[in-house]
Parts: structure tokens; sequence; C-alpha cells
């Protein structure tokens, strides 16, 4: 019986041939609906997070693959905008059909390639069909508006226009729920998108763009290129045909976009980093609150930019909630399987600069109360494991305290009350999500309009969007643009501003 692996491999024939998709192809960039190496013949490795062994190879993109793949965005982009807009969401539908006839199988590549469950990735991956569907239904939907004007006989409105070619830059940790995000979005609004895919989940794009080729997008219109930030990414920004550039990840590369974009006045959507702070109150259901805040902080080990990684709780029951949070933290299971809580970080380099953080947050005096090394016991050692690891008595200037770190940590503060906890929850630099856990709808409905951040949630976790509703952040969190929700429509059009005069004369 052939497993769903094998299916895979003998369904899609990655460029490199080998024995498919699964172990030993080599993953290819898609220009103009076909599959190409790099034009140098470069590659580099990808490794699984969970045991470190080789995956496949990855073509390694540079500047004249990104050239090529915009020259075929550009050509395919008029005709494609052309396209009746309605017309266009009964495509990207057909899209979405066809990634939910293999979600099974987009799923075993999602796990395999972040080493998160199967269950976790199959429901990622149900996530981002659910947000192609939103997106296709606003093919019939792409309002402008129409209104009074100030002069006799004269009529007003205005209509949305794509962009033209959009570059795309997408982060590792929900792979193919990033994906979903920018890729519909941009395809409805009229535009022809390429895609750089995050070098950690290449296998996850080159499928996503095989999927939708099959279902018949026109060649041209998605093009996935394959390479790392520096090489590939750096000059799909620059490129002078790319008309928007929407980037998912760190800061310190988002401040980097939005300065290159600002030179020539490039639209821009930058979606970065958070330090979310996530408040329990003396109110607060205690064990609710301990649930919601290891899911916040250690779901999917810690990768997620709503992450709630300062847990900021009322000195009153700081000692209870702790020992919940401690005991819950160490109760919890690491590994790549359904049974399992949560998996590896994506890479060797990115568990190491966690723990080097968590060394020096140690050397000024923080405590770690729980975990805070690899794990190195025989089921993980081979893997990027990190141990659920919790900390106090980190200063609120420390590092560790204003920078993101992506991984499976939670530092907690204790402060005497409300006023004190928003003062502590609105010092950071950043302002992506931020939760409060409290029975009383006075704080709650305060605690919204006060905390500075783009999302804020009530009696749950500090993550969790929807399709249809706007995500985003303040200040170091992004340049307060909204993606999905109808907002996103936004960032991948134009408003056109059209006045007919009109002769009544002449009737």
């Amino acid at each position: 019986m052939l497993t769903a692996a094998s299916r895979l491999s003998r369904k899609y024939r990655p460029i490199g041939e080998g024995t498919g998709i699964a172990t030993n192809a080599t993953i290819g960039n898609w220009i103009n609906g076909e599959q190409r190496h790099a034009i140098s013949g470069a590659t580099f490795e990808k490794r699984s997070p969970h045991d470190g062994t080789p995956l496949f190879t990855v073509a390694r993109s540079a500047a004249a693959d990104v050239d090529a793949a915009v020259e075929a965005a550009s050509r395919a982009q008029a005709a494609w905008a052309a396209t009746p807009a309605v017309q266009r969401g009964f495509m990207l539908h057909k899209v979405c059909n066809a990634l939910e006839a293999q979600q099974k199988e987009l799923a075993e590549v999602v796990a395999k390639e972040t080493g998160k469950s199967p269950k976790e990735a199959f429901s990622e991956a149900g996530g981002a069909i659910a947000v192609g569907r939103f997106f296709a239904g606003e093919g019939q939907r792409l309002y402008g508006r129409t209104t009074t004007s100030g002069t006799p006989d004269k009529y007003a409105m205005t209509v949305r226009q794509p962009c033209g070619v959009a570059g795309l830059i997408i982060a590792a940790n929900t792979p193919i729920a990033n994906v979903a995000w920018k890729v519909f979005p941009a395809l409805i609004c009229g535009n022809a998108a390429v895609l750089k895919g995050a070098e950690d989940t290449p296998a996850t794009s080159w499928l996503f763009a095989n999927i939708a080729h099959e279902a018949g997008l026109p060649p041209g219109v998605l093009n996935v290129l394959q390479g790392y930030g520096t090489e590939c990414g750096a000059p799909l920004v620059e490129h002078p045909k790319v008309d928007v550039v929407s980037f998912t990840g760190s800061t310190k590369v988002g401040k980097w976009i939005g300065e290159v974009c600002g030179k020539t006045l490039k639209k821009v959507s930058l979606e970065l980093g958070g330090k979310n702070p996530l408040i329990v109150c003396d109110d607060a259901d205690l064990d609710d609150a301990v649930k919601w805040v290891w899911l916040s902080a250690f779901s999917n080990a810690g990768q997620r930019c709503a992450a709630g990684s300062r847990i900021i709780v009322f000195a009153k029951v700081y000692e209870t909630f702790r020992d919940k949070l401690i005991a819950a933290a160490k109760a919890l299971r690491v590994g790549p399987n359904d049974g399992d809580d949560f998996g590896p970080v994506i890479n060797e380099r990115q568990l190491t600069t966690m723990l080097a953080a968590i060394g020096k947050a140690k050397q000024e005096g923080a405590r770690v109360l729980t975990g805070g090394e690899r794990l190195t016991d025989t089921a993980h050692a081979k893997g990027f494991y990190l141990a659920p690891t919790v900390i106090e008595n980190a200063s609120p200037d420390a590092d560790i305290s204003r920078h993101e770190l992506f991984g499976p940590i939670a530092c907690l503060y204790r402060v005497g009350g409300y006023d004190e906890a928003i003062v502590l929850a609105n010092d950071s630099p950043y302002g992506l999500t931020a939760c409060i856990h409290t029975q009383s709808v006075d704080r709650g409905i305060d605690f919204a309009h006060k905390i500075r951040s783009g999302v804020a949630v009530i009696n749950a976790g500090t993550f969790g969007s929807e399709p249809h509703m706007p995500f985003g952040g303040l200040r170091q969190s992004g340049n307060g643009s909204r993606e999905p929700g109808t907002e996103a429509l936004d960032v991948y059009s134009e408003l056109k501003d059209i006045y007919i005069q009109v002769r009544p004369k002449q009737l």
C-alpha cells in the first residue's frame, strides 16, 4: 500500500527527479508556469528540524532568477488584470478546491519541513484554504464607491485597480498559511506575483504553486523563487518592475525593506515581530489563564509573531499562578507527533540564538524556573528541540524582555495591580498583540482601549487571527498595513477617482 509520501512522490516530480518531493529531490523555482533550476545551478540543503537529516536540496536563486520571474509576472499581469475580478475569483476557488483535495499531502510536506505534528499541519493547511476562499469571494465584492460632487451635472466614484507586480516574502513558521495570506489577496486584486519562499520551508511554496498551476492558474501569474534573503529576497525588493512588496519577518529586515521601498516610494506592507504581553489579573480563572499562556507561549514552539512571551501577573496571585504554569510546562510533550504539544524550532541557528539569550538573562540575574536547555535525550538529541522555558526576575529593560526570540520562552513579571500592568504591557518597542485574563467587564473593556497593540484579546490567547479580520501591529511590529481581511485589498490595489461630467442640454 502506498504511503501518502509515496503518492506525493509519484504525483509531483520536482526537478531533479530523485525519489520525489519527500526525499532527495531538488526543490526548484516556478517561473512562467515551468519548473526551473537556479540559473547558476547553485543549491543549498534543507535539513529536518526533527532529526537534522537532509530532506532535499533547494535552488539557490539570485538576481538573474529574480529578473526572469519578474519579467514573467510582468508579461502575464495585463491579461490577468483584464480578466473580470469575478472570474479571477472563480479561478481562485478552483485552486482552493485543488488544495482541499490534496490537503493531507500538503500537510505532510508542512509537517516534514517544520517538525510540527501532522494534525497541526493539517489544521494549518485548512486555515490556508479558508483564507483562499475568503479572498476568492472578494472577486464579487471589489467595492469602490459612488458619492456626490459639488459641481452640477458631475458624478464621482472610485474603483480599485491592481498595483502591477507584487513581490511577496514570507516566513517559515506557518508556511502554507503565510503563502495564502499573501498570494490570494495579491491575485484577486489583479496583480501577478513573485513569491520568495522561506528557505526553511521551500517545498511548501513549491507544492502550492504546483497545485495552483494544475488547477488552471495561467502561467506567469504566480511565480515562486527559492533562495536566501540576501541573494534572492533583496533583489526582489529592489527590482524596479516590482510595484508592491509585502513582507512578513523580522523587524530588522523589515526596516531595511521599508528604507529601500521608501527611496522610490514603492508601496510596502510590513508585518513584523512582537513581544506580546498577557496580563493575568487577581480575579482571573487561573487554570484557564495557564492553559492560554502555555498555548500562547509554547504552541508551534513559540514560533509566532503573536506569541505571548511577557506574562504579567498580579502579585496577589503570582506564586499560585507561577506554580501552576511550571507544572503545566513540565507536563508538555515535545515532539513531531500528534500526541505531542509542540515540535522543534526551525533550524539549529535559531536554537543557538535562543540558548545564548537564556544564558545572558541568567547572567543578568534572571531565574530559569523550568526548561532553558536543549533536549538531549535519545528521542530529541539530533533535532532542534528546546524545552518549554519559564523565566522570572528578568528586568523589563533586559534584552530578553525587549527582543523577540521566536521560541518556546515565557518570562514572568510581578505587578502590584491593574495600572502597573498596563504601563508594563505598553513598555515595549513592539505593539502587535496583547491579552488580559479577568472576570471584570470594566477591566476588559478598559484594557482593549488602553493597550497599544494592533490586536487586543480578552480571556483567550495572544494568537488566533481569522481570514476576515485584519492583522498587524504598531511601532516596531509593522508599518500600519493590515493583512488579511478586506483591509489587505488596500495593500494590493490602488484607488482611482473617476469623474463624469454630463451635458444635459444635449439630451
